[in-house]
C-alpha cells in the first residue's frame, strides 16, 4: 500500500510504482494512437497567464502560489535561531503557481501562434491542488496527470474526444473496471450565471468513473476559449481545443480496488492492448 508522508502526499511502493509505469506506458500508447507528439510541460505557471484564463476567478481555492522567504527569515534560519519557517516570517510572491492540470502549460506554450494543420500533443505533468480534503490515492495534493491535447477545428475536437472515449472505455473493460461516463462540472466556468447554464445545456466535460465513482479520466471540450484568450488561431480563426486526461494515481487506486493487489493488477495491464 502507498505511504503518505503528509495528507495528500503519497509515495508508491515498488509494486505500485511498477503498476504506475505500466499504466503510463498504456497511456503513451493511447497518445500515439491519437497521433500526438510528446512534449515536457513547465513545472511552474506565471500568474499573469492564469489570470488571462480566469483561473483565479473560478478556482482560487485550488491555487498553490510559489513564494520565497524574506531576507529576515532566511537570516534567522541560517543562524539557527529557527528550525522551520515561522508563521511570522514573510513570504515573498514569485509570480508563479504550481500547475493544477497538465494542459495549462502546454496551451500557454502555444500562445500567439497560427496553425493551418491540427496540433496534437501529449505530456505527463506533476499537478498540485489545494483541496478541502484528501482521500488516499483518490484525492491528492500532488499527483500525475497524462493529457492528450488537440488544437484545431471544432469538428476535429469532436472527433478527437469521440475516439478518446472509445479507447478509454475499451481499456477499462479489459482491466475489469466497470466504467461510467457522465457529464461533469465545466472545468473553466463556475457559478450560477449564463455560462454555467450554457454548460448544463451543452456539457463540455465528461468524466470516466471507476467502480467506487472515482473520476480516473476525463474528456474536455474547451470550445475556442483558449484560442481566444491565448491568441491561438487555426485557419485564421480562434482555435478550438480539447483534451483527454488521465489521473495516473487514480488508475492505480482503481486497479487495486478491482484486483486486490498490485501484482494481479499489473498482470491485467500487461495483458491489455490498445
Amino acid at each position: 500500500m502507498p505511504t503518505f508522508v503528509a495528507p495528500g502526499i503519497a509515495v508508491l511502493e515498488s509494486d505500485e510504482a511498477a503498476l504506475f509505469d505500466a499504466l503510463e506506458d498504456r497511456f503513451q500508447q493511447i497518445a500515439a494512437t491519437l497521433v500526438a507528439r510528446p512534449m515536457a510541460g513547465p513545472a511552474l505557471l506565471p500568474v499573469q497567464d492564469l489570470a488571462r484564463l480566469d483561473f483565479f476567478r473560478n478556482f482560487p481555492h485550488l491555487a498553490l502560489p510559489v513564494a520565497v522567504l524574506d531576507e529576515q527569515a532566511r537570516e534567522e534560519l541560517a543562524r539557527g535561531e529557527a528550525t522551520v519557517p515561522a508563521p511570522g516570517h514573510k513570504l515573498v510572491p514569485t509570480g508563479f503557481c504550481l500547475p493544477t492540470a497538465t494542459c495549462y502549460g502546454l496551451l500557454v506554450s502555444l500562445g500567439e501562434r497560427a496553425y493551418t494543420a491540427p496540433e496534437v500533443i501529449t505530456s505527463i505533468g506533476r499537478c498540485f491542488r489545494n483541496e478541502d480534503h484528501y482521500d488516499g490515492l483518490r484525492r491528492l495534493r500532488a499527483f500525475h496527470m497524462r493529457e492528450v491535447l488537440y488544437v484545431g477545428s471544432q469538428a476535429g475536437v469532436v472527433d478527437h474526444l469521440a475516439r478518446s472515449r472509445e479507447i478509454v472505455l475499451s481499456l477499462a473493460g479489459q482491466l475489469g473496471i466497470k466504467m461510467l461516463h457522465e457529464p461533469a462540472t465545466d472545468p473553466f466556468y463556475l457559478g450560477s450565471g449564463s455560462r454555467s447554464l450554457l454548460n448544463q445545456m451543452d456539457p463540455v466535460k465528461f468524466e470516466f468513473l471507476s467502480d467506487d465513482r472515482t473520476a480516473i479520466a476525463s474528456v474536455n471540450r474547451h470550445r475556442n476559449f483558449f484560442g481566444e484568450r491565448l491568441g491561438i488561431s487555426f485557419e485564421g480563426e480562434p482555435a478550438y481545443s480539447g483534451c483527454l486526461a488521465f489521473g495516473v494515481e487514480r488508475w492505480v487506486h482503481a486497479l487495486l480496488q478491482v484486483h486486490g493487489d498490485a501484482g494481479h493488477a499489473l498482470a491485467a495491464v500487461n495483458e491489455s492492448t490498445i
